[in-house]
């Protein structure tokens, strides 16, 4: 069978992801629900001059638009060297969206040093800022090695709204490994803004989940909450306990955290605190 026919079956992987792929560059209205998004995916968001900064970094506008200092504020209560002067800051994935532009600005004023790691084609989208910003293009950990010849220890270690993806794309335990190598003595990590199945069955099972359900749907209809089922690629309680672990075993303390209740999604998101003796 040609090349050409296996294109056309729709048999053919990289041909399918190639088409995938464009579709996210250039298309209009992309339905973000029905996108299984990639280190790769998001270099196309990326490219999309048809979306807004949030949907390239794969939120709808109601999820994000207008809770940037909310976040902030969030992230800086945990990770408290932010408000301090001089900092080594790294930040994983931070896309192209309101927070990193908050985070430079912030960084500016404190004289922090800031280095931020993503796809070119998201950093693209970042102001340079002369002696605070460092851009490092490339998908972490997988070059993790460059990074830390690069930032020698870090104060701190940002990783928001990225986890998930690494979850089902990589391996969580290098992820989580390379970030605990990188933190300086005192220095605290944030993987943050987790999608936790658990938490969310929890939350669905409660009265108060039960109303929030029906308020956002405009429905009388209960959220469906099943217990014991297989969820692949879901993140779940089992999950954070084993990162917790690895992150002791490697010298460090950690901390599942609650986030503020003015965040979009922390009814079913937590954040991991992993702070270095």
């Amino acid at each position: 069978m040609s090349s050409s026919s296996l294109n056309a079956a729709g048999d053919d992987p990289s041909a399918s992801q190639s088409g995938s792929l464009e579709r996210l560059r250039t298309e209009r209205d992309v339905d973000l629900a029905k996108v299984d998004l990639t280190f790769e995916g998001f270099r196309a968001l990326a490219q999309n001059p048809h979306l807004t900064a949030n949907e390239r970094i794969g939120f709808p506008e109601t999820y994000r638009n207008g809770f940037e200092e909310a976040i902030l504020r969030d992230i800086a209560a945990k990770l408290p060297a932010l408000l301090g002067t001089n900092a080594t800051i790294v930040d994983i994935g931070p896309g192209c969206a309101g927070l990193p532009h908050r985070l430079i600005d912030l960084c500016r004023e404190r004289n922090h040093r800031l280095f931020l790691v993503d796809s070119a084609e998201m950093l693209a989208q970042l102001p340079d800022v002369a002696d605070v910003t460092v851009k490092i293009p490339g998908a972490f950990p997988a070059i993790r090695d460059s990074i830390r010849d690069t930032v020698g220890r870090a104060d701190v270690v940002l990783c928001y709204s990225v986890f998930h993806y690494v979850y089902v794309e990589g391996n969580p335990f290098t992820f989580l490994d390379s970030i605990v190598e990188l933190l300086a003595d005192g220095g605290r990590a944030l993987i943050g803004d987790i999608p936790n199945i658990s938490k969310r069955r929890r939350f669905f099972a409660s009265e108060t989940g039960r109303r929030f359900h029906k308020a956002f749907t405009r429905t009388e209809t209960e959220p469906d909450v099943q217990y014991n089922e297989p969820n692949p690629g879901k993140i779940d309680d089992a999950v954070l306990m084993g990162l917790i672990q690895r992150a002791q075993a490697a010298g460090a303390d950690a901390y599942l955290m609650p986030q503020a209740p003015d965040l979009p999604m922390a009814n079913r998101r937590e954040d991991l605190l992993i702070m270095k003796a």
